[in-house]
């Protein structure tokens, strides 16, 4: 693949219509559920699927949960502060593909109104 340049040695732009810069915008920042899912399996208890879906805030609070529950896990309060965040997260399992819809409907929504 060969990319055009000018007589300066600068790459030529190529006119690109406003619909295909809204599709190529829409591809670099939509959100997977896939990946949700792989979060939530993986770093689930982390918050790692909350921080991925936008939801910055509930994913510290699920993060300090189960860094305060470990810590207390040696003393036996850590286990009512574990209990609580895993069902916390097993419910999230069920929430994550509306969040993820939700995302990537409110992008497509503000490049069409761009």
């Amino acid at each position: 693949m060969t990319i055009s340049t000018s007589d300066a040695g600068q790459p030529l732009r190529q006119n690109v219509s406003a619909d295909a810069k809204a599709m190529m915008l829409f591809d670099a920042n939509k959100k997977s559920v896939v990946v949700a899912y792989l979060f939530w399996f993986f770093l689930g208890g982390f918050g790692a699927h909350r921080f991925y879906s936008g939801r910055t805030g509930s994913g510290i609070a699920q993060l300090i949960l189960v860094i305060v529950g470990i810590v207390l896990a040696g003393v036996g309060i850590g286990l009512l502060l574990l209990l609580p965040l895993a069902i916390w997260v097993l419910v999230d399992a069920f929430l994550i593909p509306g969040w993820i819809s939700n995302h990537n409907n409110l992008l497509a929504h503000s490049l069409l109104s761009a």
